[in-house]
């Protein structure tokens, strides 16, 4: 993983902020670990594996503190031995940088 995104924090996007698409968001996504996925050209996924329900609710809660941190708030979804994260802008309805700098930021995160 390319670790150029770690460093940053999410910006304030507005309806006028340009969705990344084609080969500016392949790029994007090639500065991920290889658990990511973008799913039509619209948001991130990536799935966590953990031993038991309660090591997943750890992880998930860490997300959500990180989260309200930078102001940029994922769907995830939690069952047992899992957390799924789906991150986009909602401003924008697409991807944007601050979608990489979460999802590289989540994968920095102890589990």
């Amino acid at each position: 993983m390319d670790t150029s995104l770690v460093g940053k924090h999410c910006e304030p996007c507005h309806a006028g902020t340009p969705r990344l698409r084609g080969d500016e968001l392949q790029t994007y996504a090639q500065k991920l670990g290889d658990h990511w996925r973008v799913e039509d050209e619209h948001h991130l996924v990536a799935s966590f594996s953990f031993p038991d329900f309660e090591e997943a609710l750890r992880f998930t809660n860490r997300v959500g503190s990180l989260a309200e941190a930078e102001g940029h708030h994922p769907e995830i979804r939690l069952t047992w031995g899992e957390a799924t994260v789906r991150i986009w802008t909602h401003a924008i309805d697409g991807l944007s940088e601050n979608d990489f700098i979460l999802a590289a930021r989540i994968d920095e995160l102890d589990r």
